[in-house]
Order: structure tokens, then C-alpha cells, then sequence
């Protein structure tokens, strides 16, 4: 079967500072994959070649058996991939309703895509405060939106970077429950969090990152078989 998301020997860097050192890995369709490691290790690095923010020095991308390398970010975009950033980023100014609005489009052309009656099911809380503006929302209703809004994309690959960061435990269960649900409809996500022992519930595999290169690959079964693994790579 061929991956929804491939990258081969790739090399990147900021500058004369190079950060990725021949990452290597692919996502199959209809599985939650987890991107994980200390701070610095390039988790971060990895998405921004990913969008082609920065350059691919080396090696080759590939999105559903396309090389990717050397496009615009918004042509990424529109092949099917949907980020929710480390801090939201929000329309401040719109009111919930338009946030999500304004990215209504079926770019993986799915017969039932998402539109803003299956976001409210999904998250009964942006129904109560669709018109409130995005600034008015708490961090937690804001978190929500930004996964509303990427979902209203309707994308092939869901990408979250650090969306629990900051969010109490129960505003993160909710978060778990709707990729939870989001898994069982067959949605790809990749997840960039600290939350290891939650994201292990729901995730199928798991990549692990250190100094730029990954060092440790692997299935939740053979991650809980060797809880070594966790603390030389996440450890303080």
C-alpha cells in the first residue's frame, strides 16, 4: 500500500545550521501517528519542510505518490493537508462562525464532508458561542475552533502541533475523544504532544525524534513493550 506521506533522506536546516539529518519515515492512510521528542529535536523543523516553509537540502517528499519538494505552501495546502498550529492562530476579529466559514472547501473530495453543522455536533460548544468573536473565546473554545476550522478543509492529512499545550485535563479529554472519533471515521492525523500515555489510546504508531534524525519507529504494542523507549527520549 502506498503511504499518504512519505519522507526519504531529508535533509534541512535554517540558514548554515542544519537541523534535519536524513529523516525517513512514511503515515499510511486511516492511521494516527504521533511525532514526538524534547524541544529542539526538530519536530518543528519537520512540518515546516513539510509545507515547504523551508527548503528540503536533500532527499524527497512525497504526498499521496507526489513529489512535493519545492512547492508553494498554499499549493501543499490545497492537496489535502490541514495543520492546527502551536497557538491556534485564530482569526481574532471574526466572529466562530466565520472563522469557520472562510475555510469551507472539500479538497478531498469526501461524499460526506465536513461543513458547519457536523463541527457543532462535533463540538457543541462553538454552536453556543458561534457569534462571539474568535477573541472572546477561552483557550479551550479556541483550541476547538482550530480543529473545527482545519477540519472544514475537509483534508486528507490532519495535522496537530501541540494542541493540548496549555489546556486543563478536561478540555485535553475532549480534544482525545474527537480524534478518537476522528480515527474511527478513517481521518489521518499526525500529533506533535507531550501527552504520551493519552495520545497512546488513540494513536497506531509512533516516531521518535532526537537531534534531527529518527532514532525509534514503531506500533503502540511495541512502544508498551519497551517503556525504555520513553524515557531516553522524553525524559528529563
Amino acid at each position: 500500500m502506498m503511504p499518504l506521506l512519505s519522507f526519504h533522506d531529508v535533509d534541512a536546516g535554517y540558514g548554515q545550521s542544519q537541523v534535519l539529518f536524513g529523516m525517513d519515515f512514511e503515515l499510511m492512510g486511516g492511521q494516527v501517528t504521533t511525532l514526538l521528542g524534547r524541544n529542539g529535536m526538530g519536530k518543528t523543523t519537520t512540518l515546516r519542510t513539510l509545507f515547504g516553509l523551508l527548503p528540503a537540502w536533500k532527499g524527497d517528499i512525497r504526498f499521496r505518490g507526489e513529489r512535493i519538494n519545492g512547492r508553494a505552501t498554499e499549493s501543499i495546502a490545497e492537496m489535502g493537508i490541514a495543520l492546527v498550529p502551536e497557538g491556534r492562530h485564530i482569526f481574532p476579529n471574526l466572529t466562530v462562525r466565520e472563522n469557520l466559514a472562510a475555510f469551507a472547501f472539500n479538497r478531498s473530495g469526501r461524499p460526506h464532508p465536513w461543513h458547519l453543522e457536523r463541527i457543532h455536533a462535533l463540538f457543541p460548544r462553538l454552536k453556543e458561542r458561534e457569534k462571539h468573536l474568535g477573541n472572546e473565546l477561552s483557550g479551550g473554545e479556541q483550541q476547538m475552533l482550530a480543529i473545527g476550522r482545519a477540519l472544514m478543509t475537509n483534508p486528507h492529512l490532519l495535522i496537530l502541533d501541540e494542541a493540548t499545550e496549555g489546556l486543563s485535563p478536561l478540555v485535553r479529554r475532549e480534544i482525545w475523544r474527537v480524534l478518537g472519533l476522528l480515527k474511527d471515521e478513517g481521518q489521518t492525523i499526525l500529533v506533535i504532544d507531550k501527552h504520551l500515555k493519552e495520545i497512546q489510546r488513540i494513536a497506531d504508531r509512533h516516531i521518535f525524534m532526537e537531534k534531527g534524525r529518527v532514532c525509534w519507529l514503531g506500533g503502540n504494542a511495541d512502544l508498551g513493550a519497551q517503556p525504555e523507549i520513553w524515557q531516553r527520549y522524553l525524559g528529563v
